[in-house]
């Protein structure tokens, strides 16, 4: 007479396999062993079966020899080693997750490795949570977000900041924002909205770690023709640590080892032209104080050639900078 859970078998038996590599197989008497530990009588020939109609199905089941038995181990997975890995650092690095939601999407990584591999990712993990969010909300605000795009609808929501004593506090008096969210972008290490302030009538960029008690709302979005203009790339390039300022088409003169600078910062379809000291650059950027202190943190290697009230400003920049520093020193 069967057991109840004998048509668990077989998912029972899938399950375990996941957890196996080469070096760390299962032989048909370990599966029979935590078969009986569930409950669930096997014989040798059901458990052969089983592994053949897995094999069939397409999970990719390789033996090796364990003493006088067979191991069996699963092959090959929808992720290798090193690709898991690399989402693993990609968790890590992302700082509008908090610590807790980095460990817990880590766990769910490892679990789609073997039981060594998993070992190994997890010894690895290491989570300044000094650099982390602590906006535990951020999943709740992507899926809201994701809801009024596909349901072309508007979004209101909070927005904070920090105060002197380290209190998230709303911006605007707590009065609501109101955006028709277009896309989500990473940028920076930090997500961020792409949306469409009507009361402005322009495209603007919102943190989404910084969001709070996000509505969808039953308005239709509004601004599709300005997104559609917005060229993704091109707005995540001329941006500077994603603050916005008035764009300009802005010549740089660069020292020719800065040309994987620019090439890393403005892409690879960069205007460059040749010159006796090494070359220029002619890029388009939203200016700001950001992009100035991009410029300053090139030690002069990168100076702003035109045009010339940009450069100006640049030169106010750096005394601003100075006079700042000035009084500190007093």
């Amino acid at each position: 007479m069967k057991h109840e859970n004998q048509k668990c078998k077989i998912l029972y038996i899938r399950d375990w396999l996941n957890e196996t590599d080469e070096l760390h197989p299962l032989t048909v008497a370990d599966i029979i062993r935590r078969l009986a530990q569930e409950g669930i009588r096997a014989e040798r020939k059901s458990v052969a079966d089983d592994l053949v109609t897995l094999s069939e199905y397409g999970v990719d089941i390789e033996s090796v020899a364990v003493g006088k038995m067979k191991g069996y181990y699963l092959a090959s997975r929808p992720f290798e080693p090193a690709e898991l890995k690399m989402l693993v650092d990609s968790v890590q690095a992302a700082r509008f997750l908090s610590a807790r939601k980095t460990n817990r999407l880590i766990k769910k990584l490892a679990a789609l490795s073997s039981r060594g591999e998993s070992a190994l990712l997890r010894r690895q993990l290491y989570v300044n949570e000094r650099t982390k969010s602590d906006n535990e909300s951020i999943f709740y605000n992507i899926d809201a977000i994701h809801s009024a795009i596909a349901e072309d609808r508007e979004i209101s929501f909070l927005y904070w900041q920090y105060d002197l004593k380290k209190k998230r506090v709303p911006r605007k008096n707590g009065a609501r924002y109101c955006i028709s969210p277009f896309a989500l972008i990473w940028d920076d290490e930090f997500y961020y909205l792409i949306g469409y302030d009507a009361a402005d009538a322009r495209i603007k960029h919102y943190r989404v770690d910084k969001m709070n008690a996000i509505r969808v709302a039953d308005s239709a979005r509004q601004g599709a023709e300005a997104y559609a203009a917005l060229d993704m790339t091109q707005y995540t390039s001329r941006t500077f640590s994603m603050f916005a300022g008035e764009e300009e088409d802005v010549v740089l003169d660069c020292d020719r080892e800065m040309i994987g600078v620019i090439v890393d910062r403005f892409g690879a379809d960069v205007s460059l032209h040749e010159t006796e000291r090494g070359f220029s650059a002619f890029v388009r950027v939203a200016v700001s104080e950001q992009f100035y202190g991009w410029v300053s943190a090139l030690g002069g290697a990168v100076r702003i050639a035109s045009p010339e009230p940009v450069r100006q400003a640049f030169l106010e920049h750096l005394d601003r900078v100075k006079r700042a520093q000035q009084k500190t020193d007093r």
